[in-house]
């Protein structure tokens, strides 16, 4: 990632361009940005306004850092995704990264995680169905028929089909493609176009983390490898979190984009959480026995978010500070100090 990184920098600075360490666009307005020139863009930009009010905000100003994980069977992946759906809230709470909204404060940590909220329900959130008993490929399979659809991708062209229903696509009921019925690869794409917390498909997307500085993006697989990589750390985290109600998942998931690692859950701050997790999470990354040319293994990776859960401050309020004192109620010194 960082021979990555150095490359793209370098052409960055040829073209004037700059990556910025944030989750939301602090300054710009939505009117100040353009779109990306991609079809199915066009079909999402008119629908979104339909489902919720911060769609197209999702869209132009939002940025996160995702994390991609296997699983071993059905049984496997039913409990690393009800782990990683249950740990989500604490994962956004340690990489809040975007407390700014158009030039001010906007009184969250990850605005980012709040905008979210606002985008569209049937294709977002928390899916609590995920820790009912039964749960697995079928399950997820069959609300995924049911999630609206965006478009159908026929002769290098988007059609607009939105908010019409999969099963009928299979069926080769759509009007707007007759006599086209739906293939692995409209599958595939519709895939795509659900946005929860946690997302399944051959892999496990980790999608609860705002974007960050360069010395953060190891810090997020970190994180989840080392719960989720190693049998014994998994089960031991299962039974940190097994007993959490659908509420009590939906309360954290509410609370934790204004309030971060100061959240109260069941009498302890998510800040003391997060230490419990990261002390599981440094246990599996010390069980793989990866090592670096030095001979170093890949807990090192977890050091900038244990500093952050021994403080309990996110990085969302170490940004607030600068912008009240040092950076004198202007956000443009962001663009310097978390520029790659």
């Amino acid at each position: 990632m960082h021979t990555h990184l150095a490359q793209v920098k370098e052409v960055c600075d040829e073209l004037g361009v700059g990556m910025l360490g944030l989750g939301f666009d602090p300054k710009w307005r939505r009117e100040d940005i353009g779109w990306m020139p991609k079809g199915r863009y066009e079909i999402m930009k008119r629908y979104m306004p339909l489902k919720g009010g911060m769609g197209i905000d999702m869209m132009k100003r939002t940025c996160t850092v995702q994390t991609n994980l296997d699983f071993e069977s059905e049984a496997d992946m039913v409990e690393k995704y009800r782990i990683s759906l249950a740990l989500q809230p604490l994962a956004t709470a340690l990489f809040a990264s975007s407390p700014f909204y158009e030039g001010k404060p906007s009184g969250f940590q990850s605005f980012r995680s709040h905008v979210w909220t606002d985008t569209d329900p049937d294709r977002c959130g928390m899916l609590p169905f995920v820790f009912e008993d039964g749960f697995g490929f079928e399950r997820y399979v069959d609300y995924l028929l049911d999630v609206p659809m965006y478009f159908v991708y026929r002769d290098d062209t988007y059609i607009d089909v939105a908010g019409q229903s999969f099963r009928d696509f299979m069926a080769g009921k759509l009007p707007d493609v007759a006599g086209h019925t739906a293939s692995m690869g409209d599958w595939s794409d519709h895939t795509t176009t659900v946005f929860q917390e946690v997302r399944l498909k051959k892999y496990i997307e980790m999608r609860g983390a705002d974007g960050g500085p360069w010395n953060r993006l190891c810090a997020l697989p970190a994180l989840w490898v080392g719960l989720l990589y190693d049998k014994g750390v998994q089960d031991q985290v299962w039974q940190l979190c097994r007993d959490w109600t659908v509420a009590e998942h939906q309360a954290l998931r509410d609370a934790v984009p204004r309030q971060g690692l100061s959240v109260e859950f069941r009498g302890r701050s998510l800040a003391a959480w997060s230490r419990d997790v990261l002390a599981l999470a440094r246990e599996g990354l010390r069980r793989r026995k990866r090592f670096d040319s030095s001979g170093n293994d890949e807990t090192g990776f977890l050091g900038v978010l244990d500093a952050i859960a021994e403080s309990g401050r996110t990085p969302a309020e170490e940004l607030l500070d600068a912008y009240h004192t040092r950076w004198g109620g202007s956000v443009d010194p962001v663009f310097e100090e978390l520029r790659y």
